[in-house]
């Protein structure tokens, strides 16, 4: 054998190894969806017994399908947390990444959806209107981190309603930074029990419009005075600060009622009390037994 074929060989060996490393890689962090976005939506749902929730106090779906970038640490540490809240709070806890779920007969086993970093197209377009019927008919949502990404813009409805506006991208370099956090609502149930600041490590999100501007109920939100509001990477540096920085809001949407935290980038912030407290609280406020909060002239619309 040539030298030539000896060097082309060897470099075709380094070559497919690189690649299949790299591949590797890009699945291992949860980047595989943005390389390779998915638009696969159920069409059978999942078997749940007719006792479902039956002598529970509430019923929840922790749903984390992702289309798109997927948050593995989180996600997982999201569904352990909500696990440990159902056996001691006496709540129906269903995990699923199945988008047949979202259909009328199927949400109604359920009180309250949390997307857990559901990312991308992750439902069809009926199943997308299935879902916002049930939640304006009466029922509760909680929006983890990546459900408030930009990977859900085609869904107009949901990023008009549930999101303040157009997601501009999080901080980078470095990607996560610790800040303060201020807990604005002191007096309203997602908040009960939260001291009235905090330090938390984030990835940090940033949108074109803040929810306080969007009209919705701004409960906490990140100073950004306290870490480097900016997007670097490749030379470039890009200011992403909105001055006013919510992170998390809460509204009623007709008769129903939803959340959105945008922290839960690290399965950290799921162990620490603050974080736990706010989310467990949320579900509660969410279902409609978590104390007041909706105005009832515009639930009733």
């Amino acid at each position: 054998m040539s030298r030539f074929k000896q060097v082309a060989i060897g470099f075709g060996i380094f070559f497919a190894l690189w690649l299949v490393g790299s591949l590797v890689l890009v699945w291992w962090i949860g980047a595989w969806g943005i390389l390779f976005p998915s638009e696969r939506h159920d069409t059978t749902p999942p078997e749940i017994t007719d006792d479902f929730g039956e002598g529970h106090s509430i019923r929840v779906l922790v749903f984390s399908k992702t289309n798109s970038f997927r948050h593995v640490e989180g996600i997982s540490a999201a569904h352990a947390l909500f696990d440990e809240i159902g056996e001691r709070r006496n709540w129906a806890i269903y995990h699923s990444e199945n988008s047949a779920l979202f259909d009328a007969d199927q949400l109604e086993r359920f009180d309250v959806v949390v997307f857990a970093s559901a990312s991308g197209d992750h439902a069809s377009d009926a199943q997308d209107l299935a879902f916002q019927r049930w939640l304006e008919g009466g029922g509760g949502w909680v929006g983890i981190h990546a459900a408030g990404d930009g990977s859900h813009a085609a869904w107009t409805w949901y990023a008009n309603t549930l999101i303040s506006g157009e997601y501009l991208g999080h901080i980078l370099g470095p990607q996560t930074q610790e800040a303060r956090v201020v807990v604005e609502a002191r007096e309203h149930p997602v908040t009960r029990g939260l001291p009235s600041e905090f330090r938390h490590e984030e990835e940090w999100y940033s949108w074109d419009r803040g929810a306080r501007e969007a009209g919705f109920d701004v409960l906490l939100t990140v100073d950004e005075t306290t870490y480097e509001p900016w997007r670097r990477g490749l030379g470039l540096e890009e200011d992403i600060r909105m001055t006013d920085h919510p992170i998390v809001w809460s509204r009623c949407v007709k008769r129903g009622r939803a959340v959105y935290s945008a922290m839960g980038h690290w399965g950290a912030a799921f162990e620490t009390d603050y974080y736990s407290r706010l989310l467990e609280n949320a579900v509660e406020w969410a279902s409609g037994v978590g104390g007041a909060g909706c105005d009832p002239a515009v639930a009733a619309q």
